[in-house]
C-alpha cells in the first residue's frame, strides 16, 4: 500500500485529505508542520507527499527545496496546496508533480495522487 505524508498547518485540511487519500487506499501519514515532517520523511520516505505552502517555521516551498538537495532521500513526488497565486510557477520550478489550489477540490487532489503513485 503506497504511503501519502499530508503536511499542512489546517487541521481541518489534514483531516479531510487523510479522509480522502484513506478511502482511496492509501497509507497516510500527517504533519502540522515541516519540522514534524522532516522527521517522518527521514525516518521512512513516504511514497508521495501533499505539502501546504503556507506554515509555520518553514513553507513548503523551502521544505521541498530541503528534500531535494538532501541526496540521501529517494526522489518523493510533491503536490503542493496552496492559495497562493504564483504558487504553480514557483512549484513547477521545484519540480512538482502537481499543485491544488485552496479551497481544496478533494476529488482533483486524490485523482492526481493516483496519477503519480500508479
Amino acid at each position: 500500500m503506497p504511503t501519502v505524508l499530508v503536511v499542512d498547518d489546517d487541521e481541518s485540511i489534514r483531516s479531510l485529505v487523510r479522509y480522502r487519500l484513506t478511502q482511496a487506499g492509501y497509507e497516510v501519514l500527517t504533519a502540522e508542520d515541516a519540522i514534524v515532517a522532516g522527521h517522518l520523511v527521514l525516518g521512512r520516505p513516504p511514497d508521495l507527499i501533499v505539502l501546504d505552502v503556507n506554515m509555520p517555521y518553514m513553507d513548503g516551498f523551502e521544505f521541498a527545496s530541503a528534500l531535494k538537495a538532501d541526496s540521501t532521500l529517494p526522489f518523493i513526488p510533491i503536490i503542493f496546496l496552496t492559495v497562493e497565486e504564483d504558487g504553480q510557477d514557483r512549484a513547477k520550478a521545484l519540480d512538482a508533480v502537481g499543485y491544488v489550489s485552496k479551497p481544496l477540490d478533494d476529488q482533483a487532489l486524490v485523482a492526481l495522487v493516483r496519477q503519480h503513485l500508479a
